[in-house]
């Protein structure tokens, strides 16, 4: 695992690898939890750094301290738009900014090194339930043909095979509940096989 050695500044990729190493010691033996790595969101327009898919869609972004915080308020928007809970991982330069800049809900985590070249990860405060969540957003992280299946089992998928894929998210998110479009998602995301592994 990477950090601080020598001089050296921390590191997204060290960060990122003691929070995998975390995320898989939390879920040993579950085979409801799946963790992703660079999860697409609203068709590319961002990506998470880890997701963890289970019961709820956690995603979890990392800003270690050689990164900036440009990007984040409008990688934010669209987390909050698609994610049930989401939870920054920031280093100690970044901590009062991310602080400002992202929802009290979000979790927040800090990241420190330690000698040996290793990452200290100390909770700040803990995620909560997103309250603005967007059923059309959380409809595009199904594939064209997911979201088709789906609407055939609502019986809602009369006449749209051809039609535009936002035409097809919207009327899924129309024909089905927030609660069962977002246990839809879960469920496919996890029956994907081509993902890229966080392991």
């Amino acid at each position: 695992m990477g950090g601080v050695q020598g001089g050296m500044v921390m590191t997204d990729a060290a960060v990122r690898a003691a929070l995998k190493e975390e995320l898989y010691r939390r879920h040993a033996g579950d085979s409801e939890t799946l963790i992703v790595e660079e999860l697409g969101l609203r068709h590319g327009a961002a990506r998470i750094d880890l997701a963890v898919i289970n019961g709820r869609l956690l995603g979890i972004e990392i800003k270690s301290n050689s990164d900036s915080l440009q990007r984040l308020p409008k990688q934010a928007g669209i987390y909050n738009s698609v994610l049930d809970r989401v939870a920054l991982v920031c280093g100690s330069r970044h901590m009062a900014r991310a602080l400002q800049l992202v929802p009290d809900w979000w979790g927040i985590t800090l990241a420190e090194s330690r000698s040996g070249g290793t990452i200290r990860l100390t909770p700040i405060r803990k995620p909560r339930d997103n309250p603005s969540l967007d059923p059309v957003a959380i409809a595009r992280l199904l594939w064209r043909e997911e979201a088709l299946s789906a609407l055939a089992g609502e019986g809602g998928d009369d006449g749209l095979r051809s039609k535009r894929r936002a035409l097809i998210y919207a009327k899924l998110a129309e024909v089905i509940s927030l609660d069962s479009l977002r246990a839809r998602v879960r469920q496919q995301l996890r029956a994907r096989s081509n993902w890229r592994s966080a392991g």
